[in-house]
C-alpha cells in the first residue's frame, strides 16, 4: 500500500473506569461526592470532544472502560451513546477489555455501534482500516486474572500498513498495579509494530520511542494515589510515519498531594500560611479544574509540639485556609502531620548507647531499599485475608505498596526522636 501524504490523527486512551464507585467518600466531611463520582463521565465526554475537535479518525481504548459490573444499564448506555457522537464524524473506535471489564467481570451486555470494534478474547485479532493505512492488533481479557503473555502471540505486522498493538498489560511490573498480561519491551519490539497502545498503568509513561510504547494513564484521577494531570495521547501520522505524540489533559477533578516543609515554619501559624500557599499553587496548576488535595506537613519543625498537642485545631485552620483559596473548587481531602522535633540527629547517632544504636539503625533502614521491601512480606498473610474492596478500592489499604513502609518509618522516627532527644546521656 502507498501511504497518502495526509495527516491522520489517532487518539489513544485507557482506563476510563466509568462510574467508578469510589467506596468510602461519604466518610469524609464536606467531600464533593457528586462532583467526584461524576468526574469519570465528564472526562470521557472530554475525550469524545477531543476526537471531534481534532478530526481524529481512530480512537483506541486499551482496556478498563468500566470499573467492574454495572449497577444498572445506565453505565453501558452512557458509553454507547457517547461513542455514537463519533459515527457521523467518521471516527472509528477499537477497544480491548482489561482486568476490570473482562468478560468474567461484566454480566450485562449492550450491542456496540457498527463503527466500534471490540477485539476478541479467545485469540488475538486484527482490524484493518484501508483508507487510513492502519491496522490494529489486540486481544481482550477473558478473565480478570490474565497472567499469560498475550503480546508474544499477536499477529505478524501487515506490510504497507501502520501497525498498532493494543494491549492491557503491566509489562514487567509497575508499582501499585497487578502483573496482568506481563511481557517485556523486547517482546513488543520483536513483533515489528510501529506503535504500542498500552493500558492498565494509571500514570502516563512513554516507555520507548523506537518503537513507540506508551501508557497514556487514566482519563480521570479517582483518589489521592492518582495525582496530577490525567488525559489521553494524540498520535499524528504523516505518510505512515509518526509525526508527533502529544499528551492532552482531559480530567475535570485534579488530585494533588501538597507537601509543606515544616522546617520553614517558626510556629504553627506559619505552617498554616505555608499550607495556604501550597494549596494556592495546586489550584493554579489545575487550570480551572476542581482540586482535591491532601496536605502533608513533613520535616523537623519548631511547630511540632503545637501540632502534636492540638492536631484538630491546626487541621481545621488548614481546611479554612483552603476555603479562603478557592471556596468550593478546592476540597482538602485530609491533613497529615509527619513532623518531628528539631533535634541534633548527628549527636544522637554518635552516642555509644541504645539511643545511638536506634538512631543509626533507623537511618540505615531508610537508606536500604531492599530491606524496606522485605518488610512488606510481614503483611502478606494479612493482605490475603482482607476483603477485595478493602485492598483494591479507591481508598483501600495497599499492603503491597513500598510507600507503606516508608511512611511508617517516618512516623516511627518522628515519635522516637521526640522521646530520645530528651533522654540524658548514659554513662
Amino acid at each position: 500500500m502507498n501511504f497518502r501524504r495526509v495527516v491522520v490523527k489517532i487518539i489513544h486512551a485507557a482506563d476510563l473506569h466509568l462510574d467508578s464507585p469510589l467506596v468510602g467518600l461519604e466518610r469524609y466531611p464536606g467531600a464533593p461526592v457528586d462532583t467526584i463520582r461524576g468526574a469519570t463521565r465528564r472526562a470521557f465526554r472530554n475525550l469524545v470532544a477531543l476526537c471531534l475537535e481534532t478530526d481524529a479518525k481512530l480512537l483506541l481504548i486499551a482496556g478498563d472502560v468500566y470499573d467492574g459490573d454495572w449497577r444498572d444499564y445506565s453505565t453501558g448506555m452512557f458509553f454507547v451513546s457517547e461513542l455514537g457522537r463519533l459515527r457521523d464524524a467518521g471516527c472509528r473506535v477499537v477497544v480491548v477489555r482489561g482486568n476490570h471489564d473482562a468478560a468474567s467481570q461484566i454480566t450485562r451486555h449492550l450491542e456496540l455501534p457498527g463503527h466500534v470494534r471490540e477485539l476478541p478474547m479467545a485469540r488475538p485479532g486484527s482490524v484493518r482500516f484501508e483508507d487510513l493505512g492502519v491496522v490494529v492488533h489486540g486481544q481482550s481479557f477473558k478473565d480478570r486474572s490474565t497472567v499469560e503473555d498475550l503480546a508474544s502471540h499477536y499477529p505478524d505486522p501487515l506490510s504497507g500498513f501502520f501497525n498498532v498493538g493494543l494491549l492491557h498489560t503491566s509489562l514487567t511490573g509497575r508499582e501499585g498495579h497487578h502483573d496482568y498480561a506481563p511481557c517485556t519491551v523486547d517482546v513488543l519490539r520483536s513483533r515489528g509494530y510501529d506503535y504500542w497502545a498500552l493500558g492498565h498503568v494509571h500514570r502516563r509513561e512513554v516507555v520507548s520511542t523506537e518503537p513507540w510504547v506508551v501508557f497514556p494513564g487514566n482519563l480521570q484521577g479517582r483518589h489521592v494515589r492518582e495525582t496530577g494531570e490525567k488525559g489521553a495521547t494524540v498520535l499524528e501520522l504523516s505518510s505512515g510515519r509518526v509525526e508527533s505524540v502529544t499528551h492532552v489533559p482531559l480530567d475535570v477533578v485534579r488530585w494533588e498531594v501538597c507537601e509543606v516543609d515544616g522546617a520553614a515554619a517558626a510556629n504553627a501559624d506559619d505552617l498554616v500560611d505555608l499550607a495556604r500557599s501550597a494549596l494556592d499553587g495546586a489550584v493554579t496548576r489545575a487550570g480551572g479544574r476542581a482540586v482535591a488535595a491532601r496536605v502533608v506537613v513533613k520535616g523537623e519543625s519548631r511547630a511540632h509540639a503545637a501540632l502534636v498537642a492540638h492536631p484538630d485545631q491546626w487541621i481545621a485552620q488548614i481546611r479554612l485556609a483552603g476555603r479562603d483559596v478557592a471556596g468550593d473548587d478546592l476540597w482538602v481531602e485530609s491533613v497529615r502531620f509527619a513532623t518531628a522535633p528539631v533535634v541534633d540527629r548527628a549527636r544522637l547517632a554518635a552516642r555509644d548507647d541504645a539511643v545511638g544504636q536506634i538512631v543509626r539503625a533507623l537511618s540505615e533502614l531508610r537508606a536500604d531499599e531492599p530491606a524496606r521491601a522485605s518488610l512488606l512480606s510481614i503483611f502478606e498473610d494479612l493482605r490475603g485475608k482482607l476483603p477485595h474492596e478493602v485492598r483494591e478500592g479507591a481508598f483501600g489499604i495497599r499492603l503491597d505498596d513500598p510507600s507503606l513502609v516508608a511512611d511508617a518509618l517516618s512516623d516511627v522516627e518522628a515519635m522516637l526522636l521526640s522521646d530520645l532527644s530528651s533522654v540524658g546521656d548514659v554513662e
